[in-house]
């Protein structure tokens, strides 16, 4: 089969059988192409609450599949490749910000949402990049325990002096690898190009940005921009989908190397595979962790208001 007709026969499948497609902007285009919904994480899940299908497939990572399940809990939720996880989430589990937790107290813990369900349990607070500033600010709590990424809490933190912020080491691998250096020799290369960077990239990167933001906000930073250059400081796919979209202008990826290849795992076939009913994992919460986990992300829209 090409790809066209795999694609025909999907978008095929998916109307036969009322099931709503999600595809992180991070995807090969190829599935973006037959996705209902397409962009960052938390957009996504509220876009699948929205819709009357029954069963959601998110072509992306678990834990955007965990939130598609806690906030449409009678839907049937599947990812379409389960080795498909997020380091970044990964790496702080519910126990040990338990134990953090009692040693802090007064700390209020923020959530990124690049969490996993288990370890929302036992958070206050959800945000997501581009709304991290904005809730935080509206918080009455002055001490701050941010979770995962030291590096978005740095710029949170920055943005925020009149808050006390508790850090722990985590976040993206893939972001945080990226050097100043990297970003000396790409301004040097298109001296007439904007920078536009995710925050969670190390503060030495983020320093010389002209934006910051979260995925979508780069995009629509960039195709709103009247410049006609940009590096993209994020992953290597957002250059070249603004390169489909915005002919006219160019895009350079800040290095070769922010490459999420645990996005990059999801393939046509397993979207294929998965709308079949022949691939796939489905995604099972039970009721306890989905009312704890939803309670963070509820005070987030709360906030977000």
């Amino acid at each position: 089969m090409t790809i066209k007709e795999i694609q025909e026969e999907i978008l095929r499948l998916k109307k036969e059988k009322n099931i709503c497609i999600l595809a992180h902007s991070y995807v090969a285009k190829e599935i973006q192409e037959i996705a209902d919904f397409t962009g960052d994480s938390y957009a996504l899940s509220v876009k699948a609450k929205s819709t009357d299908a029954e069963t959601v497939i998110m072509c992306g990572v678990r834990f955007m599949a965990e939130t598609v399940k806690i906030l449409s809990p009678e839907k049937t939720v599947y990812i379409a490749n389960g080795a498909a996880g997020c380091p970044m989430a990964e790496q702080m589990d519910k126990e040990t910000i338990s134990a953090v937790k009692e040693m802090y107290p007064d700390f209020a813990v923020v959530a990124y949402i690049n969490t996993t369900a288990a370890l929302k349990t036992v958070c206050d607070v959800c945000v997501t990049s581009s709304q991290a500033v904005e809730i935080v600010s509206k918080m009455p709590e002055k001490n701050i325990l941010f979770i995962p990424d030291c590096n978005l809490g740095d710029y949170v933190r920055k943005q925020l002096p009149e808050k006390n912020f508790k850090l722990l080491s985590g976040g993206c691998p893939t972001h945080a690898k990226i050097s100043e250096e990297e970003v000396l020799r790409a301004k040097k290369e298109h001296p007439n190009a904007l920078f536009l960077v995710h925050p969670e990239c190390i503060p030495d990167v983020v320093k010389h940005a002209d934006y910051v933001g979260s995925t979508s906000g780069i995009m629509n930073f960039a195709k709103k921009s009247d410049a006609n250059e940009f590096i993209i400081g994020t992953e290597i796919s957002i250059a070249e989908l603004l390169q489909y979209e915005c002919p006219d202008k160019n895009f350079y990826p800040l290095s070769k190397d922010l490459i999420c290849s645990n996005m990059k795992a999801t393939t046509l076939m397993d979207v294929y595979n998965t709308v079949k009913g022949t691939g796939g994992e489905k995604i099972v919460l039970d009721s306890e962790t989905i009312t704890k986990a939803r309670k963070c992300i509820d005070k987030m829209i709360e906030l977000g208001e």
